[in-house]
């Protein structure tokens, strides 16, 4: 199922933004959606994951107290609050389906969203 990831900005430190990722079809009960983010010259990194079925929800510690993860069944969307940005929180931001937290999930990457923090 494809996922869309949105609503990446520029913001300056201290402040808000929310991502969405949207997938097109039915997410079966067993995905785990993941965010991971990367910034210029550096590894991809693991964010945050929440279990579609459970609403089970995981963090990195980088991120563990400003950003939370959830989701709507409605809409076959998650969402990603980020709160109390911080310049190293700049990144492009992908979203992944996978079957557990952390697990960057079969196929290719779409373009994800970019967060730009400024200080």
């Amino acid at each position: 199922v494809p996922l869309t990831e949105s609503g990446g900005g520029s913001v300056q430190a201290g402040g808000s933004l929310r991502l969405s990722c949207t997938a097109s079809g039915r997410l079966y009960t067993s995905a785990v959606i993941n965010w991971f983010r990367q910034a210029p010259g550096k590894e991809r990194e693991y964010v945050a994951a929440i279990s579609w079925s459970n609403g089970y929800t995981y963090y990195s510690d980088s991120v563990k107290g400003r950003f939370t993860i959830s989701k709507d069944r409605a809409e076959n969307t998650v969402y990603l609050q980020m709160d109390n940005l911080k310049p190293e929180d700049a990144a492009v931001y992908y979203c992944r389906r996978s079957t557990s937290p952390g697990d960057r999930g079969p196929g290719s990457w779409g373009p994800g969203t970019q967060v730009t923090v400024s200080s």
